[in-house]
């Protein structure tokens, strides 16, 4: 890498005095974007990357390689009503997937395609619903990246605009009332209306009318009077009677119920009785059909008394919990994901078809609706996950599924209830030539002597063109937190790196999902060092175990994980070789003051609590910075509309970290890369094989991997 230097950034003097502690922040003013300060120096900062990524040779080939395995496209489960059925996919030269409906003859039409839209690929599909008849189309689109979504109703068949957009409809379901002329959603409040600075929160569930001024006429029907960064489900029965609402206090692992029946009390004012209220469990109620063979019956998938969850059935006229009959038990070694209830006249009796996770593999069972007896197993193609299970709208015998593993982009399959058996119902639009990998889930120890799993990917020495003799480059990624798995699943990024000869490695943390509700809670609060301690005793594995070297380990994590990774090289700059840090949560003192921070203070706590302002300093990347330390080489991918978390956090700690690092850039650079028009979630294909090869080259550059590796 040719003589460059870091941009200057003024440390100034700036604290805060917090619980009796001094809490330096010298680089406030990086905050806000448009202080001509922070535009200079991000300018600099683009120049910086600029002239770093040109010594990194490996980003011609990992793109080609990357954009290759991503040919496969993408396919979704097919969502039925009204005999139709709606799938989204995305063909191998198509930017985003395209919402499609499927007529019963099997004649395709396109609904909503996000580059008809947008030909430059920067507004995304952000959710849709059709209606009970299929005959109308609530869809949610954003653009660039900021997930400020508004919503639009087309008529199905004619694709004629019935009304839209409406504005301030991010993060809303959709539950269509029957006969397609009104449906519940949420909104966000009018700007002017709230405080500065609330303009995400005080969300509230409307009801409105298709055609109608939703400023003018939406009727309100739930939300005044909750906290303001309750976000908010609905569902409405596929006759009309049952409405429900789940009202979830930001991201807390916990949620409130309320139901109404819609026959006793009218859709505009709706008379929500409590299901659950004020309780420290995650519910869900799925109220059975009038013509289903348990009409009368509420299912509740429930991790009350059951960490690793269960499902339980009540009367519907009554839901309290002493009515509560458990009918699925807790597994005590598989979390209890999700199910389908097949209740259709074709069959002996109604069944549950049952998901869980084993130690992050998928499993699926089917039991007696009525008893909860398992009847029979069913097996799935491999060790991996499942991508959503569907039935058609109204029971029926049949359910399909989504199935992916590290090696098989999704595929969807087909199960009939009648004869039990599976089939392969549609397979990714294109085949692409995916090398032979080996997988392996190993077992460590963490600090404490907890048992953490781990997914060790390599060529494993077949075919594949690499050896498994010896340490490789090997990049360790986690995430660890929010109750998120992280589970088998088709990745080009892996496949790529892996190909190129290095090692990936995904290890299950503590604050995931994986192990139950116990073990997302052991990673959150005043636990979440652990989530840190984890991730630093598996690369001591994967070195300890001749995977890799130290000067060979790399780590990356985004968001929850870019704070993992920024926790990880502040904490531990020693263990790690190189770092990429994606759109992370880093100053985790004033994290509530940007993005969507507020809504995460039940995951990490609060400054202004005195105990848990103790555990957030302990750990906030960006207050653990030491002058005169060897940090690893660090890149920080963010995106200017991210709207989740603020790129402020990247540019807080890049400066922080090129002021204190002992190393030369020319062999450890901090390097940020701001790209435009782009958020936190989806993008267009193009957009992800850019970072991705950037990441993977700088990778490389960093790790000694062959830079040739990844040719096609």
């Amino acid at each position: 890498m040719s003589p460059f230097a870091y941009p200057q950034a003024e440390r100034l003097a700036t604290a805060d005095h917090l619980h009796g502690r001094d809490v330096p922040d010298p680089y406030r003013w990086l905050e806000d974007p448009e202080d001509p300060r922070t535009e200079v120096w991000s300018a600099e900062q683009d120049a910086l990357f600029t002239e770093a990524r040109q010594s990194w040779p490996a980003v011609p080939a990992f793109t080609e390689r990357l954009g290759a395995l991503m040919a496969t496209g993408d396919v979704s489960p097919p969502y039925w009503r009204g005999g139709r059925r709606f799938v989204t996919r995305r063909l191998p030269d198509q930017e985003h997937a395209v919402l499609l409906a499927v007529e019963p003859d099997g004649t395709e039409r396109v609904l909503v395609d996000p580059m008809a839209l947008d030909p430059s690929g920067t507004t995304t599909l952000d959710g849709w619903q059709p209606s009970e008849e299929g005959d109308r189309l609530a869809y949610l689109v954003s653009e660039a990246g900021t997930e400020e979504s508004v919503l639009h109703v087309i008529d199905v068949d004619t694709l004629e605009r019935l009304e839209g957009p409406i504005t301030r409809a991010k993060y809303t379901p959709v539950a269509w009332l029957p006969g397609g002329e009104a449906y519940y959603y949420v909104r966000k409040p009018h700007p002017d209306t709230v405080p500065k600075g609330d303009e995400q929160y005080h969300r509230r569930v409307h009801l409105h009318k298709v055609g109608t001024d939703p400023d003018a006429e939406d009727v309100e029907i739930f939300g005044a009077g909750q906290p303001k960064t309750n976000y908010y489900d609905m569902s409405v029965t596929r006759d009309g009677r049952w409405l429900e609402v789940n009202a979830h206090a930001g991201t807390a692992p916990r949620n409130d119920i309320y139901v109404a029946d819609l026959t006793a009390s009218s859709p505009e004012r709706p008379a929500l009785t409590p299901v659950q209220v004020g309780l420290d469990n995650l519910t869900s109620v799925d109220i059975c059909e009038a013509d289903s063979p348990l009409a009368g019956s509420a299912l509740l998938w429930t991790d009350r008394d059951a960490p690793r969850r269960r499902i339980c059935v009540a009367p519907t006229g009554d839901l309290r919990y002493e009515n509560w009959r458990e009918l699925v038990p807790e597994d005590p070694e598989a979390v209890l994901d999700s199910y389908a209830l097949l209740d259709g006249p074709e069959l002996e009796r109604p069944l549950l078809v049952v998901a869980r996770t084993r130690h992050a593999v998928a499993e699926l069972s089917l039991h007696d609706a009525r008893t909860g007896e398992k009847v029979a197993d069913i097996p799935l193609p491999g060790l991996g996950t499942l991508a959503g299970l569907s039935t058609r709208h109204g029971g029926g015998h049949e359910l399909w599924f989504g199935y992916t593993d590290f090696t098989t982009p999704v595929q969807i399959h087909h199960f009939d209830a009648r004869t039990r058996q599976t089939t392969l119902w549609e397979r990714p639009p294109a085949e692409v030539e995916i090398p032979e990998v080996r997988t392996r889930q190993v077992t460590y120890p963490s600090k404490d002597g907890t048992e953490v799993r781990m997914f060790v990917i390599d060529g494993g020495g077949s075919d594949s063109g690499t050896d498994s003799a010896g340490p490789k480059p090997t990049i360790l990624y986690g995430y660890g937190g929010f109750n998120v798995p992280m589970t088998p699943g088709y990745s080009a990024r892996i496949l790529a790196w892996v190909q190129a000869g290095g090692t990936y490695a995904v290890a299950n943390l503590r604050g995931g999902s994986e192990e139950g509700e116990q073990w997302h809670r052991a990673g959150m609060m005043a636990n979440k060092q652990n989530v840190f301690d984890d991730f630093h005793a598996a690369g001591d594995w994967l070195v300890d175990n001749g995977v890799t070297t130290r000067e060979q380990l790399g780590v990356f994590g985004g968001s929850n994980g870019g704070l993992l990774v920024g926790a990880a090289l502040t904490q531990h700059p020693e263990k790690y070789a190189a770092v990429v840090c994606w759109a992370p949560l880093l100053d985790m003192i004033r994290y509530e003051q940007f993005g969507l921070g507020v809504t995460w203070n039940e995951e990490f706590g609060t400054a202004e609590d005195p105990e848990q302002f103790g555990w957030l300093i302990a750990y906030s990347p960006y207050h653990n910075v030491h002058e005169g330390t060897v940090y690893p080489a660090t890149l920080f991918p963010v995106f200017d509309g991210d709207s989740r978390v603020d790129p402020l956090h990247a540019r807080k700690l890049a400066a922080a970290l090129q002021h204190a690092t002992s190393a030369p850039i020319t062999e450890r650079p901090v390097l940020l890369r701001l790209e435009r028009e782009a958020g936190h979630g989806a993008r267009s294909v193009s957009k992800t094989v850019g970072v991705y090869a950037d990441m993977w080259a700088f990778l490389a550059a960093q790790l000694g991997l062959e830079e040739s590796a990844p040719a096609v």
